[in-house]
């Protein structure tokens, strides 16, 4: 028994990202089969998303919440980029599965789900963590969320842009 907790026990092998870091650049290829950087992104709010698989019940409800609010977040000045490690195929179904109007980029071999802290390790497989990033126009990480509600996730990344751009406490 104890074997098979720690079997499906996620580790964690780098250091995480604080608040206040620059985010690590990355290029990744997305759903369409273009490189996309982050640093293509500076000077743009960038909700960076990280989740575990596409096409399952979570994952897809995350997916969808950011298309239903597609126009909110835009008038928040924001990009989405979402970060799995499917491959572009994989990527290119669900986005046209669920008309998703944003990038979907694949890590295969999950090193930056790992920079970003956000890559579980179980031994038998790998799947990125479900976590999120916000980075302002500079580059740096303003906000990171470790325990992403699929559901309810999207509405307060909204209302922490509001609260970042506004200058709110």
């Amino acid at each position: 028994m104890l074997f098979l907790a720690f079997c499906f026990t996620p580790f964690a092998w780098s250091a995480s990202l604080a608040v206040g870091e620059s985010a690590p650049d990355f290029a990744l290829t997305n759903q369409k089969g273009d490189t996309v950087r982050l640093s293509d992104y500076r000077g743009q709010w960038v909700v960076l998303y990280f989740y575990p698989k596409d096409d399952t019940p979570g994952c897809t409800t995350e997916a969808c919440s950011f298309r239903d609010n597609i126009n909110r977040l835009i008038q928040r000045q924001a990009v989405i980029l979402g970060v799995s490690l499917d491959d572009s195929a994989s990527h290119q179904a669900f986005a046209e599965k669920h008309q998703l109007p944003f990038n979907l980029l694949s890590d295969p071999d999950g090193k930056v789900a790992e920079q970003y802290g956000s890559l579980g390790d179980y031994f038998l497989f790998k799947l990125a963590k479900r976590h999120s990033f916000i980075i302002n126009p500079n580059g740096k990480i303003v906000r990171i969320y470790r325990d992403v509600d699929p559901e309810a996730h999207v509405a307060i990344v909204l209302k922490d842009l509001k609260t970042l751009q506004e200058g709110s406490p």
